[in-house]
């Protein structure tokens, strides 16, 4: 099989199954990845078709393309293996779906749609910040609140990771919201609703781009349709295009 063209060696060594992102960046730091005959030192080296690359000895060669579709429930994190021993979403999945990075993150606390996948050119249309691709919340705050906090979210508010704003904010209870969002900042949600003087009860992604949960069950997977995939890269392409 041949190599994606133009990836960069560290996530083409981890999308093959060799670790880790970070963990390649050490194989490649320390010699240990050979590109066609010659140690190769730089993790950011973009593969070519045809190019013969070894890791610790053996000849490694891209998995499969694939992507899934996973409804993450709450008190899992998103990563491979926790410091703190704390369940993570790879334990709801077969060990032949354990190379697939996941595509952005859901804090420990928040649930829904995730995406995970080994389709370099997917996790780069839909997580590249100029891509703006928007993702649909619903949030539920420990209290009641009013109406004007709504119009504040939408102009924007400033918390610890800098100025925040939604795209669009609709009530739906006296404690229930819907919120889209077309930036990723670290639990944007949670610290825009702390800024207008309220707390996160319960915070779950239902949709990103076009695709949603549907019928999903909490702690499922499927895999992602071909047919998603392209609309979910259209939508992408369509965001650039907007902006030239």
């Amino acid at each position: 099989m041949k190599a994606p063209e133009g990836i960069r060696l560290n996530k083409y060594l981890a999308s093959s199954g060799v670790g880790s992102r970070r963990s390649c960046d050490a194989l490649v730091l320390k010699g240990e990845v050979v590109v066609n005959g010659e140690p190769c030192l730089s993790p950011g080296y973009r593969v070519q078709p045809g190019d013969f690359i070894r890791a610790q000895g053996k000849r490694i060669e891209p998995l499969e393309i694939q992507s899934i579709v996973l409804h993450k429930p709450p008190g899992l994190v998103c990563t491979r293996s926790d410091e703190n021993n704390r369940a993570t979403i790879y334990e709801l999945l077969p060990p032949r779906l354990h190379h697939l990075a996941h595509v952005g993150r859901l804090d420990l606390d928040s649930e829904g749609l995730l995406i995970l996948s080994n389709d370099g050119e997917l996790s780069q249309a839909l997580t590249h910040p100029s891509h703006r691709v928007q993702k649909l919340y619903q949030v539920t705050t420990e209290n009641a609140f009013e109406n004007s906090i709504l119009s504040q979210l939408e102009k924007g508010v400033f918390t610890e990771v800098g100025k925040a704003r939604a795209v669009s904010v609709k009530r739906l209870s006296s404690r229930r919201m819907e919120m889209i969002l077309n930036t990723g900042l670290k639990r944007q949600i949670r610290y825009m609703i702390q800024a207008v003087g309220h707390r996160v009860k319960r915070l779950v992604r239902i949709r990103i781009g076009d695709l949603t949960l549907n019928k999903l069950k909490p702690g499922k997977w499927r895999f992602l349709e071909k047919s998603e995939r392209d609309a979910l890269m259209a939508l992408s392409c369509k965001k650039s295009g907007d902006r030239k």
